[in-house]
């Protein structure tokens, strides 16, 4: 009823942003999206479709408010390839649209920082199992892969970066020749690409925006074999300095949405900011009695009550438009 706001709402709609298929029964709409962007095409004018692959079995080790369908204990590993298959055929049906596709948001910065955790340890192996093989079936000449690789206050810390690094080049070499372009930084995060000043959140980490993160990691990446490139996700980080803490992922309050889509970066090896996490879309419900409850999203800076991951949240997206920054 706000015309104002549903003015801006409307400008959302016609700024890309990743689609995700986080589960089987969304893959077969993959065609429609293809078909859609094949019929756009005029000339030599190429049209990109953005994907998120990310249905990994025990998906999201570490956490609970994104659980998945598949489970390794029952056939989740060759489910999850059936998945691939079904992504590889419509890719392979529409060779002359572009694809460019997030690979598993979170999973390999798991096995890199919480193998502590039962829930990854046991998970590592179908993890890997899974990465080598989508790599290896997703190798059409019109998809480009970009790797999750968390984000700054994440894997940029001085400990993680060179582990991190190895397991993306153990992933990378797993499955050649391969169609992975480089890394996805800071998927359904709110980190900066540029912070002039640094959110006190930061102290002691070398990476105090994905801009450093990047640089950090691209030398260390490039001495063991993979391509440093990277694509940085700035959907939600219109906003600085409203989280408690690194870690604090869930719905976090004040958040805009930020930096629009562009190939216009402030490095070489950035080769986009993008959208990749839908603004609208909850990142876990506050409802402590809820099966898929995560105490991170009853955190002090966790808009709340939130709804079920994945669903619509609506006051979130209004917040997020009315605090985007570059303004709507």
């Amino acid at each position: 009823t706000d015309s104002t706001l549903k003015t801006k709402s409307a400008k959302v709609a016609q700024i890309p942003n990743f689609t995700w298929f986080d589960t089987a029964a969304k893959v077969p709409t993959l065609t429609t999206y293809l078909a859609d962007a094949k019929s756009m095409q005029t000339g030599s004018t190429k049209m990109i479709v953005q994907i998120v692959i990310y249905d990994l079995p025990n998906r999201d080790c570490h956490a609970k408010a994104s659980n998945g369908e598949y489970l390794i204990a029952n056939d989740g590993v060759n489910k999850y390839k059936a998945y691939i298959d079904a992504i590889s055929t419509a890719i392979t049906a529409y060779p002359d649209v572009r694809v460019v596709a997030v690979y598993e948001p979170d999973s390999l910065a798991n096995l890199v920082t919480n193998m502590s955790d039962s829930n990854c340890a046991n998970a590592h192996d179908a993890y890997l199992t899974c990465a080598t093989y989508a790599l290896s079936k997703l190798v059409q000449c019109n998809i480009w892969l970009y790797l999750d690789a968390g984000h700054a206050g994440w894997l940029g810390w001085a400990s993680n970066q060179d582990p991190a690094a190895q397991l993306f080049a153990q992933v990378y070499k797993s499955a050649t020749p391969n169609r992975v372009r480089g890394l996805a930084t800071n998927v359904a995060n709110y980190n900066a690409l540029h912070a002039d000043t640094p959110d006190p959140i930061t102290s002691g980490d070398p990476c105090v925006d994905e801009l450093s993160y990047a640089q950090a990691m691209s030398p260390r990446l490039t001495s063991y074999g993979f391509p440093a490139n990277f694509i940085v996700d700035q959907g939600r980080s219109g906003v600085q300095n409203i989280r408690n803490a690194w870690g604090d992922w869930c719905n976090i309050k004040g958040a805009g949405f930020g930096m629009h889509p562009t190939t216009s970066t402030p490095d070489s090896i950035i080769d986009a900011i993008v959208w990749v996490k839908p603004g609208g879309e909850c990142d876990g419900t506050s409802n402590s009695s809820s099966s898929r409850y995560d105490s991170t999203c009853s955190l002090s800076d966790a808009k709340q009550p939130a709804p079920e991951a994945g669903t619509w949240f609506e006051a979130y997206f209004e917040d997020l438009v009315n605090n985007a920054n570059p303004a709507l």
